[in-house]
Parts: structure tokens; sequence; C-alpha cells
């Protein structure tokens, strides 16, 4: 059974509980001050009451709106490029994984689904974990904008023979960046069984 180190572990457990969900993110809400609202409210009537006029000092600068980097969500995009060449019930994944930016990518996760179940005894390479009977979910790490590929390399068996396997890729973490194009990585590729590699 692998084993990974707690480093590696922590990108993708994070990955797998997002893997079914798709993240939208939150839009900002304003914060309302509750007690004050309850405070002008009758409590027999529920009619609100006129509030008695505020201070001239509190009128003389309002309160600058708190926008700050944390609260919005960086902007990345990253790229799976690579080949899936099929024979017999091997399957052979060459996958290299980059990010455009602007902004860096703390840890990124990569998803690659298979249209056959995947032979149960065999072991996956570092960084890897099973995502089911036809699904495996590694580890591409961090990724610098502009700076080099992380390269992935999978050598599968498939559970039976068949004449074609369909190799659908994804990215599932991407340490919380918002990609704005998806379609860079996302694949789908058919491999049919003659061992020629189907670049994507």
């Amino acid at each position: 059974m692998l084993m990974l180190s707690r480093r590696l572990l922590m990108p993708l457990s994070v990955a797998v509980a997002v893997a079914a969900a798709t993240i939208v993110p939150a839009a900002t809400a304003v914060p309302v001050a509750w007690s004050a609202v309850v405070a002008d409210i009758d409590p027999v009537t529920f009619a609100t009451e006129p509030a008695a006029p505020a201070a001239p000092a509190a009128l003389a600068e309002p309160a600058a709106p708190a926008a700050s980097a944390a609260s919005v969500a960086s902007e990345a995009d990253v790229v799976h490029r690579g080949h899936v060449a099929f024979w017999s019930d091997q399957l052979e994944i060459r996958l290299r994984t980059a990010n455009r930016g602007p902004a860096d990518v703390s840890a990124s996760t990569v998803r690659l689904r298979f249209s056959e179940p995947l032979a149960v005894r065999q072991q996956l390479p570092a960084g890897c974990l099973w995502g089911g009977r036809a699904a495996v979910l590694c580890e591409t790490g961090a990724l610098a904008k502009d700076g080099p590929a992380r390269r992935t390399a999978l050598d599968l068996r498939l559970a039976g023979r068949p004449a074609e396997v369909v190799v659908r890729v994804d990215t599932v973490w991407s340490g919380g960046a918002r990609d704005a194009d998806s379609g860079n990585d996302t694949h789908t590729v058919l491999a049919p069984s003659t061992g020629d590699p189907y670049a994507f």
C-alpha cells in the first residue's frame, strides 16, 4: 500500500474533498449591525421607530471599505499537456503541468479518470492516490507563474483488455486560485489499443 508523507497527503486530501463539488467563490458579505436593528423595532408592533439623529462627528468621515488582498481569490492558469498510449492492458500517460499566471499556485492536484477499471494489484507512483477503481489523483505540487512544468509519469494496467480506453484529465485543486481558462487543463482523450501516443 502506498504511504505518503504528511506534506504530500494534505493537498491530495483537499483535492479528494473537492473533487465531487464545484467551488463557487462566495460573494463578499456586508456586515449588519443586528443589535442596532433590533433596538429600533417596537417589541409589540414590530414597527420601526425613527432613529435619533446621529452626532455630527459620526457623519464627518465614512468608514473606508475593508478590501484586502486576502479576501480576493488569486487567479492562475493551470495547463496540462502530454500524451496517452494504450496497448493490450497497458496504459502509458506522460503529463506536464505548468502555470501561466498571473499568480503563483501554492499546490495543485490533477485527476485522471478512465472509461475502464484499473487492475487492483499495482503500485502507483509517489505522490499519487487511488480515486476509485477507475480514477487516480496525483499531486503536481507548487507551480510558479511561467515556471518550469512539473512532470508526472504513470504506467498503469487495466483490469481487462478493451479495444480502446477514454482518459479524462482535469485539475481538482489549485491552491485556492481561480482558473478563468479551464479549457487548457481539462482534456478527454480516446486511445485505441494500438500503442500509438495520442497527444493532448
